[in-house]
């Protein structure tokens, strides 16, 4: 599925870097995508997993979000946040960048967490990054990687 959105950019607490412009304007394509939880509502959206927000892929297993610019960009901080309130699993998700559209994608982060509601049911990771001619990002989510049921999601993908 792909859809052309206007990601929100924000601005970063730290002094060097700078909001991204809002004529940024990218195609996003997602593999599967629940309608109840559309990929704008991650990238837009308040952030949080819950009724009407953030993004759910519509089949389980691995899953891609790749957000194309329409003019390359630089990211100086990448913002995600997960969330899983129904079930214990472990997640592993890879986010690469690349100059290209359609890459090659190089590597900027592989990580793994486990889940464990209702203690644990929310991971936010913050990436301080340099990058610069960013034309495309993807996201690769496996949601669990014992295999199984769980659908990926993402409460919100924040770009500065």
């Amino acid at each position: 599925m792909r859809k052309v959105v206007q990601p929100e950019f924000h601005d970063a607490p730290l002094s060097h870097a700078v909001s991204l412009p809002p004529e940024s304007i990218a195609l996003v394509e997602v593999t599967s995508e629940d309608p109840a939880y559309p990929v704008e509502s991650a990238l837009q959206g308040e952030g949080l997993q819950g009724e009407g927000s953030g993004w759910r892929a519509a089949e389980a297993g691995p899953q891609k979000i790749r957000v194309v610019f329409a003019e390359p960009q630089t990211l100086r901080r990448i913002s995600l946040v997960f969330e899983e309130t129904a079930r214990q699993r472990t997640q592993e998700f890879t986010l690469r960048a690349s100059r290209y559209s359609e890459g090659p994608f190089v590597e900027i982060v592989r990580q793994q967490w486990t889940f464990s509601p209702p203690a644990t049911v929310r991971e936010a990771e913050n990436y301080d990054v340099d990058l610069s001619e960013v034309a495309a990002l993807e996201l690769a989510i496996t949601p669990a990687i014992s295999g199984g049921s769980a659908h990926a999601s993402l409460g919100s993908l924040r770009l500065y």
